[in-house]
C-alpha cells in the first residue's frame, strides 16, 4: 500500500513540465552614420552629445510611473494572493475581463506552485490526522503507519484532482481553469456566479463554454485515485461517483470563499 501511494505522488511529480522555453530577440546592427560623398565633410546621423552633458542627465534620477495595484497579475495572467494570508489562490482573477490566456506549460506551472505550496503539507497533515482520530479506513491502522497512509492518500488524491481538473484537461480541451470573480451585485447574484462555475468556464479564446475539464477532471482523478492505491474495499463505482460528488461540493464552497475573500481582504486593509 505504501508503495502505491508514493508511486502516485511521484507521477504527479512528472506531470509538471519542467522545462521553460526562451525566445530569442535578433537585432541587426544599426548604422549610426552615414557619409556624404557630395561634400568633403561628413555628416552623421547621431547627434554629438556633450560629455558634461551626459554626466549632468546621468545625475538626475529617473521616474517612474507605479504600476497600479494587480497589474502584475494582469499581465501575467496569475496572481500571487493567498486566502486568508496562507491558503494559494493563484487561480484566481480580480477586477479583469481581458488577460492573456495561459499556455499548457503556464498551466502546469501555476498548479505545481499550489500543489507544492508548504501550506499544502500542512493542510494535508490536518486532513490525515482528522481521518487518524475518527479511524477513517480501518484498514490503515493507528500509529504512525496508520497515519502515514492517511497523509499519503490524502496529498496523492488533491495532488491529482488538482492536475486533471486545472492543467491535464484545460490544455487538451484549451479551456481555461482561472477563477473570474464578479466583484460586484448582491450577494445571491455573486453566489450563483461563485456555484455555476463548477458547470460554466471560459475557453482560452474567452467564449463561455460548459467546464469539461472541472466534470472530466474531477470523474478522471476520483477513478485513478480509487482504483490505484485506496483499499480494496473501496474500489467500486459507486465510490468513485461519491468521491467525485464530494469533490464537486468542495470545489463550489471554494469558488465561492475566492469570490468573496478580495471584499474581506480590503474590508481589513481600509480599517487600517
Amino acid at each position: 500500500m505504501e508503495s502505491c501511494v508514493y508511486c502516485a505522488v511521484v507521477v504527479v511529480f512528472f506531470l509538471t513540465p519542467l522545462v521553460l522555453r526562451a525566445q530569442e530577440l535578433q537585432l541587426g546592427p544599426l548604422p549610426l552614420s552615414r557619409a556624404n560623398s557630395a561634400s568633403d565633410s561628413i555628416t552623421t546621423l547621431v547627434p554629438q552629445v556633450d560629455p558634461a552633458d551626459s554626466a549632468k542627465e546621468k545625475a538626475i534620477p529617473q521616474q517612474t510611473t507605479p504600476l497600479p495595484q494587480g497589474s502584475q497579475e494582469i499581465r501575467s495572467g496569475t496572481s500571487n494572493d493567498r486566502i486568508f494570508w496562507t491558503m494559494p489562490n493563484f487561480l484566481t482573477v480580480e477586477d479583469a475581463d481581458r488577460i492573456p490566456p495561459l499556455s499548457s506549460g503556464q498551466k502546469f506551472k501555476v498548479v505545481a506552485r499550489g500543489v507544492f505550496d508548504p501550506f499544502e503539507f500542512v493542510l494535508v497533515g490536518f486532513v490525515a490526522g482528522l481521518g487518524q482520530a475518527s479511524n477513517s479506513n480501518p484498514t490503515y491502522g493507528q500509529g504512525a503507519q496508520g497515519y502515514a497512509k492517511r497523509y499519503g492518500t490524502s496529498y496523492a488524491d488533491n495532488a491529482i484532482e488538482n492536475f486533471m481538473a486545472s492543467a491535464v484537461f484545460p490544455s487538451v480541451l484549451h479551456q481555461d481553469p482561472r477563477y473570474y470573480q464578479l466583484g460586484r451585485d448582491g450577494f445571491r447574484k455573486r453566489t450563483a456566479h461563485a456555484v455555476s462555475r463548477v458547470l460554466i468556464t471560459r475557453s482560452d479564446s474567452g467564449r463561455t463554454q460548459l467546464n469539461y475539464s472541472e466534470l472530466m477532471g474531477g470523474v478522471s482523478a476520483a477513478a485513478i485515485s480509487t482504483y490505484t492505491y485506496h483499499p480494496q474495499s473501496e474500489r467500486s463505482f459507486g465510490n468513485v461517483m461519491s468521491v467525485w460528488g464530494t469533490q464537486m461540493a468542495w470545489d463550489a464552497a471554494t469558488y465561492m470563499i475566492k469570490e468573496f475573500w478580495p471584499d474581506l481582504r480590503k474590508k481589513r486593509k481600509s480599517s487600517h
